[in-house]
């Protein structure tokens, strides 16, 4: 399975955090999966420590590399598809991560239940 971890499953990954379902752990601990993060995640993350909204490691993208998982560039594609969405979901980010998901065929591991309302793979967690 190829997944793309949305920006708080990464975190809660990187934490051991254990809001991070049994289901999810399995998906992401197993070598059989591909794992994504988004460099849109990478940008998210950055902005909101650099603001104190939360912790986040200080070498986020060896933090990444060592937890075996793909940086997913952000593509003039993804942009354009994400820009063209339906307004079911503001979020920059989030729009960013659901066009990746939907234009890479993968499935997307979150938490936010409005990501329901647009037609891509999910584990909601």
């Amino acid at each position: 399975m190829k997944t793309l971890l949305d920006t708080h499953a990464l975190l809660w990954w990187l934490a051991d955090d254990p809001a991070l379902s049994v289901e999810a752990r399995t998906i992401i601990s197993s070598t059989k999966n591909i794992i994504f993060v988004s460099s849109a995640s990478i940008w998210e993350i950055s902005i909101k420590k650099n603001l104190g909204k939360l912790i986040a490691p200080d070498y986020l993208e060896i933090a990444i590399s060592d937890s075996g998982f793909q940086t997913l560039n952000i593509a003039p594609s993804h942009a354009h598809f994400a820009g063209s969405l339906p307004r079911h979901h503001e979020d920059p980010f989030d729009r960013m991560l659901i066009a990746q998901a939907k234009l890479e065929d993968l499935t997307l591991i979150t938490h936010d239940k409005r990501f329901k309302n647009y037609e891509i793979p999910l584990i909601i967690i």
